[in-house]
C-alpha cells in the first residue's frame, strides 16, 4: 500500500512540476525509501532528514528547542515544525513529517501507537493525529501510508483551488433606445416592435 500511495503522489507532483522533502523520526527513513522506489522520482524528490534524536530535530530540522523542551518530540506542533523545516531547508514545495511512538515502550508519557504526521505547503501546515494498534512494524508502516495520504489530500485541495476560475468584472453595454416610429412613412410601429421583442 505504501508503494502505490507513493507512486500516486510522485506522479501528481510531476504533473504539477512541484517538489517534496521528508523529515522523519519514528519512521527512520521508511517514508523516503517508499518514495525513491518510484521510477522518475528524481524529478520531484529533493531529499530528506532522519532526525531520530530529539536534539537533531532542533539542529537539523529547525524545531524550536523551547518547544521540544516543553512538549517533547511527540506533539502536533513539533510535527508541524518538522514539516515546515523540511520544506524550507530542502527548498521544496511540500514538506512531509512523521513523529510518534513506535514502541515497544511508551516514551515521555506518550503511549505506543501515538503518531503525528504533517504536511507543509504554500498554504500552511496540516497535522493529523493517529492512534495506531499493532506491533512496531505496523505502526511505522501505517505512519508512512497516512503521511502519503495526507500529502495526496493536500495536493488534491491545491488542484481544486487551481481549477477555480478567476472572477472577471461585469461589463455593461449601452443599449440603444427602441425606435418606435417609422420616419419613412410617418406611421407608428411601436406596437409591432413590442410584439417582436416578446417573441424573442
Amino acid at each position: 500500500m505504501a508503494g502505490s500511495a507513493a507512486a500516486a503522489v510522485v506522479h501528481r507532483l510531476a504533473q504539477r512540476h512541484e517538489t517534496m522533502a521528508t523529515v522523519e523520526s519514528l519512521t527512520g527513513g521508511l517514508l523516503a525509501a517508499s518514495i525513491v522506489d518510484v521510477a522518475g522520482v528524481s524529478a520531484i524528490y529533493r531529499g530528506g532528514l532522519v532526525v531520530y534524536a530529539t536534539d537533531l530535530k532542533d539542529s537539523l530540522a529547525g524545531v524550536p528547542a523551547a518547544l521540544l523542551s516543553e512538549r517533547g518530540p511527540v506533539d502536533p506542533d513539533v510535527a508541524a515544525a518538522l514539516a515546515r523545516g523540511g520544506r524550507e531547508r530542502c527548498g521544496a514545495d511540500w514538506g512531509v513529517a512523521t513523529t510518534g511512538v513506535a514502541g515497544p515502550e511508551p516514551q515521555d508519557g506518550k503511549p505506543v501507537g501515538l503518531v503525528y504526521v504533517a504536511v507543509a505547503g504554500a498554504n500552511g501546515v496540516e497535522v493529523r493525529r493517529l492512534d495506531l494498534g499493532g506491533g512496531r512494524e505496523h505502526v511505522r508502516t501505517t505512519a508512512v501510508i497516512e503521511a502519503l495520504r495526507l500529502l495526496a489530500e493536500r495536493i488534491y485541495d491545491a488542484d481544486a483551488q487551481d481549477a477555480v476560475p478567476t472572477a472577471t468584472p461585469a461589463t455593461s453595454e449601452a443599449v440603444p433606445p427602441t425606435d418606435t416610429s417609422d420616419t419613412s412613412n410617418g406611421t407608428s410601429r411601436g406596437r409591432a416592435g413590442t410584439a417582436g421583442a416578446t417573441r424573442r
